[in-house]
Formats: structure tokens, C-alpha cells, sequence
């Protein structure tokens, strides 16, 4: 369930570090934010502002001794916290705010020696909150001497559409700590991550989502542009920016619709049966039409052969063993319509028993972070088991 926190209350939750002031720009060497060598990834407006859970970019860079962001007004007030990962190692935070930050990269074993100057480096940069997440690049100076080389990104990338249960929310450092993150890493893959906690795969109003993510997924912001005074409006995404295009979709989706009292029919909607011939439907029906089945023919616009798997609920776990369920057996009914509609890309995950109460936190019942690196780890054993196999080594070397 979406719960709105401070993003004071974030900023100390998250521990972190926050950026030092920067050197003057006339030091270094400055990067444009349009420079074609940024690899950016997720969702970005055109100022460009960073929208939704781990939004990012990623850099490649020669004799890197020294990185600054300078970030714009539209940057969260009075700090967004950010994920930092140099050479592969494991992400830490930063808290970062408009003006200039120093990016410390002296916490990563990957930090380059002054006598290692020939050596590049990758950084990866993403905003670790579902709340509180904008970050508005205006530049990135680098060190004298320090230039751009091209990213080369991944063959594999994986999309995960979610709520609450994929965005990390209640994590200490966020997506970065969350089951979808730690998989795209395992697989060493590209991953975007569009998961809001509250809301619903149905168009309703959810604990403080104006939309579903029948809607919001084809947006450029998540549904925190309500609240926000500078940008209160949504834009179409353009999905030719997602490069990569993904391989693999994964949606873990349907706990709010659930507690908003969607009815199973009205979640699963109508069959792809039903519209190819024209079968009767309930206004019921109609009124849902952006339900699963149809949240799925309009992916299969996008993604038209890639594999797309369906998680069934894990459940919310209670101190006492048992673990109550939302919509039995209708994601196996999503997915058998699929198949008798011709399409055999579709796979069921099942995901029960994956969570227990030692998983949880007990006071929300969402997975803790040993929760999210258990179900990372069953997915990508099941992943394997599929087909799938990891890549050896990272496109770009670092």
C-alpha cells in the first residue's frame, strides 16, 4: 500500500551520504546532459527529470578521478536520494539536491588509483525512491583529462511492472534493494522497473494514485505528477527511447485492486476469445476493459514475441503461519486465455510459498530485505530452470 512519508523522514531512513559541494565547473571537464555517450534508462520528461523507481544513466569513462552532477530546480526539495555503482560493485547512496553534488566515489572498491589513469570506469546512477525522486540533470563534470566513451549496454533487459511488492517501498536504499533490481543484476541485464506502490492494474483512485498502472505505464510520469506543483500533468512515453527494447516483461500486479474490491472478473476482464468474436459482455466488463487481459494486448503491442511472465500472489504472511491470498486461480485463468488465444509466450509464475513471515515486515507485511533477496534468488533458480542463463560478463567491461 502507497504510505506518503517526508523526504526528511526518507533522507534519514536511508542513511546515505550527501554530496559535498562542487568545484567550480571550470576545473573540469563538462558533460551536457544531451551528450549522446549518456546512457540514460527508465522514464525522463523533457527537462530531463528522472519519474518512477530507478530511473537512471550510466557512464563510461577514461581516467575518471572525479564526478560532479549539477542538478536543476526541479531536483526534489530538499534532497532525492540516488544509487551509485562504480565498476559493478554494490550500490550506495547519495543524497543529492540542486546545485552541484560531488558524487564521493572513494566508498567503491572500483574507485580508480591516481596511478591506474588508463583504466576505464562505468558508473550507474539511479534514483532509489518511489516518492520524493526527481532529479533534474542539467550536467556532469568530470576531472581534466576525463572523457566519455560509449556504453554498450546489455543484450538482455528486463522490464518489471509492479506495485508496492517491486518498488522496494519500506527498503532502506529502495528499487535498488528490491527482488526486480537484484535479478537484472544477477542476470548482469538492463532492468527497468515501473512499480508504484497503492495502485491498482485497474484505472481507479488507490491509496493516493489517481491511476492504475493500466494507464500510468504508458506515461512518462508515475502518478506522484498529482502532487507535484511543477509538473502536474502526464506526456506519453515513447517507447523506441527504451534501448534495448526489453527481452523480458515480468508484472506482479493485483494486491490493491484487491483491497479497492475489484471483483476477479472485473481484474482478469475480458478474454481475447471474447473480443475475436464478439461475444456478449457485461457493462460490468466493459465499464473494467483495462484490466489484465487488455493491460496484456496492449503490451503485446509493444512486445510483440518476447516472453512475458505472470507472477501469481505470494501472499500476505501472518505470525502464525498461515498466508492469506488475493485472486486464487485467476492468474492461471489469464494465462490459459492467452495460450487458447494463440499466444504461448505467456508464463505463469507461481510464487507461493516463496514468502513466510520471517520474510516480512510486521508491521506492513511486505517483504524485508532478506525477503527481496529470497524471491530474487527463486526467480532467477526458476529463470534458469526456464532457459534463461546469466550473461559471463557485463557488456561494458569495466
Amino acid at each position: 500500500m502507497r504510505v506518503s512519508t517526508s523526504v526528511v523522514t526518507a533522507c534519514l531512513l536511508f542513511g546515505g551520504v550527501v554530496a559535498a559541494a562542487a568545484p567550480s565547473s571550470d576545473a573540469g571537464v563538462v558533460v551536457p546532459n544531451n551528450h549522446p555517450l549518456i546512457y540514460y534508462h527508465g522514464r525522463w520528461d523533457a527537462s530531463p527529470g528522472t519519474w518512477w523507481a530507478g530511473s537512471g544513466f550510466k557512464l563510461h569513462i577514461q581516467d575518471l578521478r572525479a564526478l560532479t552532477l549539477k542538478l536543476g530546480q526541479y531536483t526534489t526539495t530538499p534532497l532525492a536520494s540516488i544509487g551509485v555503482s562504480v565498476d559493478y560493485q554494490p550500490f550506495f547512496t547519495v543524497n543529492v539536491s540542486a546545485g552541484a553534488n560531488a558524487i564521493p566515489l572513494t566508498g567503491s572498491s572500483g574507485m580508480k588509483r591516481s596511478s591506474d589513469v588508463k583504466k576505464a570506469t562505468v558508473v550507474r546512477i539511479n534514483v532509489e525512491g518511489w516518492q520524493n525522486n526527481r532529479v533534474n540533470l542539467e550536467n556532469i563534470v568530470l576531472n581534466k583529462g576525463a572523457r566519455l566513451l560509449p556504453y554498450t549496454p546489455s543484450k538482455l533487459a528486463f522490464q518489471f511492472i509492479g506495485d508496492s511488492l517491486s518498488a522496494g517501498q519500506y527498503l532502506p536504499q529502495g528499487v535498488d534493494q528490491a527482488w526486480p533490481f537484484l535479478t537484472g543484476e544477477f542476470f548482469k541485464a538492463e532492468h527497468r522497473v515501473n512499480a508504484q506502490p497503492g495502485a491498482a492494474l485497474s484505472d481507479i483512485v488507490s491509496y493516493g494514485n489517481v491511476h492504475g498502472l493500466s494507464y500510468q505505464y504508458f506515461r512518462t510520469e508515475d502518478t506522484g505528477y498529482f502532487y507535484t506543483t511543477d509538473h502536474n500533468f502526464t506526456t506519453p512515453w515513447r517507447f523506441a527511447r527504451d534501448r534495448p527494447a526489453p527481452t523480458h516483461i515480468v508484472i506482479h500486479i493485483g494486491a490493491n485492486d484487491a483491497s479497492q474490491n475489484v471483483t476477479a472478473d472485473a481484474f482478469v476482464g475480458v478474454s481475447p476469445l471474447q473480443w475475436a468474436v464478439g461475444l456478449p459482455e457485461s457493462r460490468d466488463l466493459k465499464r473494467k476493459r483495462q484490466t489484465y487481459n487488455t493491460f496484456l494486448t496492449r503490451l503485446r503491442g509493444l512486445y510483440p514475441a518476447q516472453p512475458i511472465f505472470i507472477f501469481t500472489p505470494w501472499g500476505w504472511p501472518s505470525a502464525d503461519g498461515s498466508i492469506s491470498y488475493y485472486y486464487e486461480g485467476q492468474y492461471e485463468r489469464i494465462v490459459k486465455e492467452r495460450h487458447l488465444a494463440g499466444d504461448p509466450n505467456m508464463f505463469l509464475v507461481n510464487t507461493t510459498g516463496w514468502v513466510s513471515w520471517e520474510d516480512v515486515f510486521p508491521a506492513n507485511q511486505h517483504p524485508n530485505v532478506a525477503g527481496h533477496q529470497k524471491i530474487a534468488s527463486l526467480f532467477g533458480e526458476w529463470l534458469v530452470d526456464w532457459g534463461l542463463r546469466p550473461e559471463r560478463q557485463w557488456a561494458t567491461p569495466a
